[in-house]
């Protein structure tokens, strides 16, 4: 048996309701690394909203959002976020993976697609990621990918009722 292919694609509207599958049976672990989220997030509902919300900003050029594809099936999303100042040429690279399709490598290449994407198709000559100290996972991915760790923002999320530490790491695309 073959293993699915993932891709990227720009977000829908239509998408809200395999996004909200994917946050509502995942909820514990994306309140660990989000907890600002209000419970209409989790809705089909409150993701059209955050959608649509979202695409108002990728039409003023603030944010590329995108989903992540397992043969056509939505499984998570990557999202490039404030290139609005395009002549720093940079932009944060923010993605997650449903929890029943992490470890097959989809997060990888949707990295891969998307810095492919920022570099081709949005001209960028920096990409950046966060990562929390103990999300060994997505360090990996971003490690993977041509990431290198460039140093720690002390205190720089409160989660899970303290603040915590995360990784600033960076690559160079062109």
């Amino acid at each position: 048996m073959n293993a699915p292919r993932t891709g990227i694609r720009l977000i829908e509207p239509d998408d809200a309701e395999a996004l909200a599958a994917h946050l509502g049976r995942d909820a514990e672990a994306f309140a660990r690394w989000d907890p600002e989220r209000p419970p209409e997030w989790y809705t089909p509902a409150g993701q059209r909203s955050r959608i649509e919300a979202i695409l108002v900003r990728h039409h003023k050029g603030e944010v590329w959002p995108g989903v992540v594809l397992a043969d056509d099936v939505v499984i998570g999303q990557v999202t490039a976020q404030n290139i609005l100042l395009r002549a720093w040429r940079k932009a944060e690279l923010g993605y997650w993976i449903a929890y029943p399709y992490q470890g097959q490598g989809h997060a990888t290449r949707a990295v891969s697609l998307a810095v492919e994407m920022m570099t081709t198709e949005l001209g960028l000559h920096r990409a950046e990621a966060l990562t929390q100290m103990d999300n060994l996972g997505s360090q990996h991915v971003l490690r993977n990918n041509g990431f290198l760790p460039c140093g720690v923002f002390r205190s720089h999320i409160f989660t899970a009722g303290a603040w915590r530490d995360e990784i600033l790491w960076e690559r160079l695309l062109d």
